[in-house]
């Protein structure tokens, strides 16, 4: 009987032994100072305020200990190695940066940045509050009372930041003994990080997706265009985000569900500006809006200028088509996110055009006639083809 070398190779090698612990000021002093960094694949920040609220009731109050961290540690960097980014702002980290045992995080940028997020007092978090009175943390609207401390100063890098703070608010002597204990248990409190070495892409997320197969996972659609990072654009910051802030604007976030749509929505809304300068303005059925229909492969091939062009014109298309939305008040009909998604289409293909009131009369009837449940894609195709000849 034939054995493979690979079981007796996996035998000799037990991964466990590189596992340690890391508390919360040392692993966020190390992302301060780029020690501590994400690979070019990882998407942008999906969290919620709650989502950050409820991890740091978590680390004060739960009985059993966060989930461990994934990290690659990387020893002999290269041009053959993933890019590596700046935690909150992506910034492209270079290679000579990245000295021996430099660390990447595979899993667990979402817990390692809302604690990041607290240690530099990210504005994002400013209404997070520890309320002594309650004794939670929660979010606030409005004022904040002298019995609540933000995230942001009580878990400070400096201690004096915090000691500032209850001098001004005149309870220095009521808060200050209670906080300091709350603030050094989570600036020692430990997480397990399991540790490989000099994983190749491939295997990087391998990992990562065997650790999310019941969440989210990193979709080819965001790797084709977390490459893009490279070439100066962050398909995230620069488009995916600005899409959803106004959308989100408009009061319609519900409609981006499940996650991964926060991705191939905005992607899929490219299709009609990108036949729009790419291709004349020559429509093809399997360029509707819709995201079985997104062209990443055709997207990452372009030159920059090119893609920012496109993206300029659909963000321009879906604020018109926000705004037409609002002014024909039809907010009532827009019950999925394809009715968003078609319209900015619509207006890609109008570039600046301004619409006669016959035509304003059609979008709108379109608006409240069309039907998209239990269509197929190929129905779907054809919806988008008979909305462009309205024009």
């Amino acid at each position: 009987m034939k054995i493979s070398s690979k079981i007796d190779k996996a035998t000799g090698f037990n991964p466990t032994k590189k596992t340690h612990q890391m508390d919360i000021a040392t692993m966020c002093e190390k992302i301060k100072t780029n020690k501590i960094t994400l690979p070019l694949y990882q998407r942008d920040l999906s969290w919620t305020l709650q989502k950050a609220i409820d991890l740091f009731n978590f680390q004060l109050f739960g009985k059993a200990p966060v989930a461990p961290i994934s990290i690659n540690e990387i020893s002999n960097s290269s041009d053959e190695d993933v890019p590596q980014i700046s935690f909150l702002n992506r910034e492209l980290i270079s290679f000579n940066e990245i000295k021996g045992d430099h660390q990447s995080v595979v899993d667990g940028q979402q817990r390692l940045t809302t604690n990041f997020k607290a240690y530099v007092n990210d504005d994002s978090f400013r209404n997070i509050v520890l309320d002594f009175s309650k004794g939670i943390f929660r979010l606030v609207q409005g004022e904040i009372l002298k019995s609540q401390i933000p995230v942001g100063v009580l878990f400070n890098e400096k201690e004096e930041l915090l000691l500032k703070y209850l001098e001004q608010k005149g309870t220095l002597s009521a808060l200050f003994a209670v906080a300091l204990r709350v603030r050094t248990k989570n600036r020692s409190y430990n997480y397990t990080i399991n540790i490989a070495e000099n994983l190749t892409e491939e295997e990087q997320i391998e990992w990562f997706e065997v650790l999310n197969n019941a969440g989210s996972r990193v979709t080819a659609l965001q790797m084709s265009f977390s490459k893009l990072k490279i070439h100066s654009l962050d398909i995230y910051a620069d488009y995916t985000e600005p899409f959803k802030q106004k959308v989100n604007g408009f009061g319609y976030e519900e409609l981006f569900s499940p996650f991964t749509t926060n991705v191939s929505y905005p992607i899929a809304a490219l299709n009609p500006a990108l036949e729009v300068i790419e291709k004349q303005g020559i429509h093809n059925t399997n360029y509707a809006p819709i995201p079985s229909d997104t062209k990443e492969g055709i997207l990452t091939k372009l030159n920059v200028t090119s893609l920012i062009e496109i993206i300029s014109l659909t963000l321009e298309s879906l604020e018109r088509a926000l705004i037409f939305v609002e002014r024909y008040e039809l907010r009532d009909y827009i019950s999925r996110m394809d009715y968003i998604l078609y319209l900015t289409g619509y207006f890609s293909f109008q570039q600046s055009k301004e619409l006669d009131d016959y035509t304003e009369k059609l979008l709108t009837s379109w608006v409240r006639s069309v039907n998209f449940t239990n269509q197929s894609n190929s129905s779907r195709r054809e919806v988008f083809t008979d909305l462009l000849e309205l024009s």
